[in-house]
């Protein structure tokens, strides 16, 4: 009888823990505060994000536009133009009287040749070397080969075109190197060798 009436009590001490628990779970108020201030940022979020990604298209269409304004014709049809070669790059050059403007492709030379300090050096080098790096706008088409090769390239070619400037040019320039063409390239691979002239581990046995 003890066992009866201490497992009567036991079970109508939880069942009255378990109501009191629901009591108190109907009675909290509903929570739904954090949804009011999400809602409104994604709009504008996505038409920042619109506006930067149109902004380089629109520029390259106003260079384009410069080009074509400033080389009626074309680049072949312009007077002060220098063909430069590098590995398998190719740029053709056109230098006009400005104030140091270098177009690549209807692109700006900073940002075409992804801000590197080295390659824009290389492009710079011979209007440097004469002093006329705000004296002239150099306009570029390249193609083939990395962005090293066409830099290279470049150099040449604005090389060459300040030769059509004045014979005089020659002189400072050959002395700095720049109207020679650099000829290396890369060394085809061989058959039975890794590389050019990379062999595997040598096995006796």
């Amino acid at each position: 009888m003890a066992m009866a009436t201490s497992i009567s009590a036991i079970t109508s001490s939880l069942s009255s823990l378990s109501f009191s628990s629901q009591i108190s779970h109907t009675s909290l108020p509903p929570k739904s505060i954090s949804l009011k201030f999400s809602a409104p940022k994604f709009p504008t979020f996505i038409v920042a994000s619109s506006a930067a990604v149109a902004e380089p298209g629109v520029e390259k269409q106003d260079l384009e536009k410069l080009v074509k304004s400033r080389l009626p014709g074309g680049f072949a049809a312009q007077t002060i133009i220098g063909t430069g070669r590098r590995k398998s790059a190719i740029a053709r050059v056109v230098l006009q009287e400005g104030t140091g403007k270098i177009i690549i492709n209807y692109r700006d030379a900073q940002e075409y040749l992804q801000g590197n300090p080295l390659w824009l050096q290389y492009v710079k080098t011979p209007l440097v070397t004469l002093g006329y790096e705000s004296s002239y706008d150099v306009f570029v088409k390249a193609h083939g080969g990395g962005l090293s090769g066409q830099a290279q390239a470049i150099c040449l070619g604005v090389a060459r075109a300040l030769l059509k400037v004045s014979d005089s040019h020659r002189s400072p320039l050959k002395q700095e190197g720049l109207l020679t063409r650099d000829s290396r390239v890369v060394e085809r691979k061989k058959p039975g060798l890794r590389k050019a002239r990379k062999r595997p581990q040598f096995s006796k046995r």
